[in-house]
């Protein structure tokens, strides 16, 4: 929704590079990335990946080179149970079994079984190649060392996609250029200066939870090389297979490529300067371009990227904490577009590193794309929404086997859809209302094909009417079940009506049922029944609680009560009244160490729903560890999770509901209006 008094146009182009991002030294926290939302690569300050033990993160590095098709699994254990362990329930549909677990404190697995372990590590994302500088040293290379690093000065400039790093080192002086191909897995490095090569090195795929390479095994793999014109062609094989699970171009045109190790290439070439493209895929790519052409389409590509969809301007405000917001905007649009924009819903760590092994959480999918569509670019969304239709199968499978109609959607998942044993995630309900919601808004931003997930949309909400429990107080949620806020796992037999999911059953079947009837279909009476019946949460001293057991709410992890307005639309399910004094409870004495880096654009969503602006601003930049945005635009969580892509997601989500509201809500509803805020906008997708 425009404001009353746009104004000229924004100057994209001068937000933009109001945040490009300059470093000048090693900064272990925030790595920079080039990608395309299949393939990125994150680099160091030498513009390759050449000090990975200075940058690391969830017990391996943040300098990995990771893409939504390539997925590894070992051998599974000689003699292991892989039957999913299925364990009966009681619903109020019968006994109903479920993919459990046995609990692990801290996610320690060491209580599983080697079958468990192994479903829950298989199959993982694999890191596809260490891409580092090394130095001449009489005859042959040497890496350098951190402590040869001299003066340096590194930008990455979101408006073109390119990273420049101006180094010394050992007493060099490099310029390293840096950038993927933005419609292509190929990727571009110049270096300009004498003395330097380039080291390509080939892992292993990894089982541990936040390390995708491992470079203890290397009789497990093989690395053929194929030499070609121009470079080489790597046959990567695993496992003792025939055939490559994926390949990797080297184009090095003027230059020596050799090899000097089983999984290791050097480049090098004797002129002032080396072009380095490696085009990565799971069969043999096409010729790759030269680096200059893969130069030339990112800095076609990001300009176009910024000049369609939304753009936020606050550079008007006086309020201090507008320069911080922008740039985390800005920083999150780039982000976002080169992680969380693939084939596949993004795991948490996006593209960067591994976390849960790669493997993507569907209840986070929301968070992590939802806001393309409200930031005008549905296909950007579109292309992750595709999964759905792929498992779906496997989903209408789960629906069935619980005695239920349509799809029950899985939690943490790989390419193949199949749900992770846990005692947590199996019994989780709330990504199931995502499909439907984010189905409505690719349908109200006209992405592409807008009307084709029908079908998804029929399959989500028979499972959602049929899961319903009908009582005496309307229809229930659970047992079993774990809400959002997952701290009750242990009493997930008789947990019941979390405010959040009763709210966002009601919405989404009423969603569901407009579909219907866009289609020229009659509607469905259950869903209506459902949705107009939704039980009512629990209210104790004139708040909701979090469940409707004891122990009614336990104040740590995700105040997702609250939530019932604001990422939910205003429904019958929860009074905005009670809603408002459950948030002031929460503001009041929450555990925010506990929370996590989505729960702050929730908080601002609920605020802004409520018409408490100052809230909403408050809560969006609340200054506590999980809810930082370190200098590359990440949301850092702590060592174990150093990136968390939903955070910068939801802070998408959010300001695009505080700048353009939703359905009559009025413009900017989430900025204060005491002068302090210029918020001026375009392009934005109301949200309903």
């Amino acid at each position: 929704m425009p404001s009353p008094d746009p104004g000229p146009p924004i100057d994209r182009r001068a937000v933009v590079r109001r945040h490009v991002v300059e470093v000048t030294g090693i900064d272990p926290a925030a790595p920079l990335s080039v990608g395309n939302g299949e393939l990125c690569a994150t680099v160091d300050v030498t513009g390759l990946q050449t000090f990975p033990d200075a940058y690391p993160g969830g017990g391996g590095t943040l300098l990995g080179t990771q893409s939504q098709w390539a997925w590894h699994s070992v051998p599974p254990p000689e003699g292991a149970d892989l039957a999913q362990a299925l364990r009966p329930y009681r619903t109020w549909r019968g006994e109903v079994a479920f993919v459990d677990g046995p609990p692990m404190p801290g996610g320690d697995e060491s209580r599983l079984d080697a079958g468990t372990r192994w479903l829950r590590a298989n199959p993982h994302r694999l890191d596809l190649a260490r891409i580092g500088l090394v130095l001449r040293d009489g005859s042959g290379h040497r890496a350098p060392d951190p402590a040869e690093l001299g003066a340096c000065h590194q930008t990455l400039d979101p408006w073109t996609g390119v990273i420049e790093s101006d180094v010394e080192l050992a007493g060099r002086r490099l310029r390293v250029t840096t950038a993927c191909h933005p419609d292509r897995d190929v990727l571009a490095v110049r270096i300009a200066g004498l003395g330097a090569a380039v080291r390509i090195a080939f892992p292993y795929g990894s089982q541990a939870w936040g390390d995708a390479a491992d470079w203890t095994r290397p009789d497990a793999h093989a690395s053929r090389v194929e030499p070609l014109p121009g470079g080489v062609l790597v046959h990567r094989l695993f496992d003792g297979a025939d055939a490559p699970l994926h390949v990797v171009r080297v184009r090095a045109d003027g230059a020596a490529v050799r090899t000097t190790g089983e999984h290791e290439l050097v480049v090098e070439a004797d002129a002032a300067e080396l072009e380095l493209v490696l085009a990565f895929g799971k069969a043999p790519p096409a010729e790759p371009p030269d680096a200059a052409t893969v130069f030339a389409a990112s800095a076609r590509h990001w300009p176009a990227f910024w000049s369609r969809g939304a753009a936020l301007d606050l550079a008007g405000s006086t309020d201090p904490r507008a320069e911080e917001l922008e740039r985390r905007v800005v920083l999150s649009q780039y982000l976002t577009a080169i992680q969380c924009a693939g084939s596949l819903p993004p795991q948490e760590t996006g593209l960067t590193c591994n976390s849960w092994r790669g493997r993507f959480h569907l209840e986070m999918h929301w968070w992590h794309a939802a806001h393309f569509a409200l930031w005008g670019r549905p296909d950007l969304l579109a292309r992750s929404t595709d999964f759905y239709r792929r498992i779906l199968p496997v989903a209408r499978e789960t629906a069935r086997r619980q005695g239920c109609r349509g799809a029950r959607w899985p939690k943490q998942v790989g390419p193949d859809g199949r749900e992770s044993p846990s005692h947590i995630g199996p019994f989780l309900l709330w990504q199931q209302p995502h499909v439907i919601h984010l189905a409505e808004l690719l349908r109200r931003a006209g992405g592409p094909e807008a009307g084709r997930w029908g079908d998804l949309v029929e399959a989500t909400a028979w499972f959602m009417a049929d899961v319903a429990e009908p009582t005496p107080d309307g229809y229930a949620l659970g047992p079993p079940l774990v809400p959002a806020q997952e701290s009750y796992a242990d009493v997930r037999d008789r947990a019941t009506n979390p405010p959040f999911e009763l709210a966002y059953w009601s919405w989404a079947l009423g969603v569901a049922k407009e579909w219907r009837v866009r289609a020229g279909r009659p509607p469905e009476p259950l869903w209506d029944e459902v949705a107009k019946g939704m039980a009512r949460p629990l209210v104790r001293d004139g708040r909701y609680a979090a469940i409707g057991i004891e122990p009614f709410t336990v104040r740590a992890d995700h105040p997702s009560m609250v939530y019932a307005l604001g990422v939910v639309p205003a429904t019958d399910v929860v009074d905005p009244a009670l809603v408002a004094a459950t948030l002031r409870a929460v503001l009041a004495d929450w555990d925010w160490e506990s929370t996590w880096g989505w729960d702050f654009p929730a908080l601002a969503m609920t605020a802004t729903r409520l018409h408490e602006p100052e809230t909403a601003v408050a809560a969006l930049l609340r200054d506590t560890p999980k809810n930082r945005h370190v200098r590359s635009g990440h949301n850092r969580q702590s060592a174990d999770l150093p990136v968390y892509l939903p955070g910068n997601g939801g802070l998408l989500a959010a300001v695009a509901l505080m700048a353009a509201g939703w359905d009559g809500s009025g413009d900017a509803p989430g900025f204060p209006r005491d002068g302090t805020w210029s918020v001026r906008h375009e392009g934005f997708v109301p949200a309903p």
